[in-house]
């Protein structure tokens, strides 16, 4: 691997994305990719007591449903990144705990599905590991609970708020394959532009998603048309306006190619969620349901995934901080 431009890394030996795996609440299982997810559950507990058992439980299965796909033992995965929203992720290091595969606890607020690829990605190239897993869960309840207010509240939510989903993706890298293959990952610098509502994430984690895409084809001396498609993992409606419009006035024209894990996610017009999807389960799922379907029928051949997270915590919203945004960037060929 080598660094190019100002901080793109460029795979050398390939990692492979062998399988994928995914799993939904039913708020997702009602929206237009249900069809692209290994399992859609009925309810939010899925036979738990509370709302962080259940992401826990969702996390694990999804990351074994992924090594059950692959055809590889679970004694032969190296690594397992993985992280999620709750405080210390626990969510991740409780689902796991009983895996037995070396763990890496990884936090990129919403951008941790990209995060993990990345890391992943440089472990593979760089002949640290064969296989790693990488994995985010995410769950609307227990974020709700966390980071805004609990839902026996019944607080009303502006249009411009998200619905985080509920759920979790995985994905297995290899050194081994023939592909779809991370060819670069661009981590992306903190951005902060002094918003603070944190009903609005989408205007918060805009400006990191452009900084990113800009540095990534400056870095890489590509064009937007390069890709069939760029992908940013949970900005919602809101925010992909905001990036449409920021991406033009740098002298970029996204419109044709350009879409938002939050607004593929969910139907706009039949569902109550507002500005779309977010969270780390956001850009997982997609990307493990639907994108990597279009990349295996290379319906899609070239794509840049962009995951946006806001770094904030329910602490540094109640003291009056703003809101400081990352994303993070990989490259997907055929």
């Amino acid at each position: 691997m080598e660094k190019i431009g100002k901080q793109t890394i460029k795979f050398t030996n390939l990692p492979t994305i062998l399988d994928t795996a995914s799993i939904v609440g039913p708020k997702e299982a009602d929206g237009p990719l249900a069809k692209y997810f290994d399992k859609c559950l009925e309810d939010e507990f899925w036979g738990e007591k509370t709302w962080e058992k259940a992401e826990s439980k969702i996390l694990k299965e999804t990351v074994y449903s992924a090594v059950k796909k692959s055809n590889l033992p679970i004694s032969s995965i190296d690594y397992c990144f993985a992280g999620d929203l709750l405080n210390q992720c626990i969510s991740s290091s409780f689902g796991l705990r009983d895996s037995n595969i070396p763990f890496i606890g990884i936090f990129g607020a919403c951008s941790t599905f990209v995060e993990g690829l990345g890391l992943g990605s440089i472990f593979i190239d760089g002949n640290a590991a064969n296989n790693v897993i990488c994995a985010a869960s995410s769950h609307f309840c227990s974020a709700e609970k966390q980071f805004r207010f609990p839902l026996e509240l019944g607080n009303q939510r502006p249009q411009s708020s998200q619905w985080t989903v509920t759920g979790a993706g995985a994905a297995i890298l290899s050194s081994s394959g023939t592909g779809p293959f991370v060819t670069h990952f661009t981590p992306g610098r903190i951005v902060d532009m002094g918003i603070k509502d944190a009903n609005n994430m989408g205007a918060a984690m805009a400006p990191a998603a452009l900084d990113t895409l800009i540095t990534h084809l400056n870095d890489t001396g590509r064009k937007p048309s390069y890709y069939d498609a760029i992908i940013t993992g949970d900005l919602g409606h809101v925010g992909k306006e905001i990036l449409i419009e920021l991406a033009e006035t740098k002298g970029y024209n996204i419109k044709s190619n350009y879409n938002d894990c939050g607004v593929l996610i969910f139907d706009k017009n039949k569902q109550d969620t507002h500005a779309g999807g977010s969270g780390c389960a956001c850009c997982g799922t997609v990307f493990s349901g639907y994108l990597f379907n279009m990349l295996q029928n290379k319906k899609y051949k070239k794509i840049l995934l962009i995951a946006t997270g806001a770094l904030m915590n329910s602490t540094s919203t109640q003291q009056g901080e703003s809101i400081p945004g990352i994303a993070h960037a990989v490259s997907i060929e055929i």
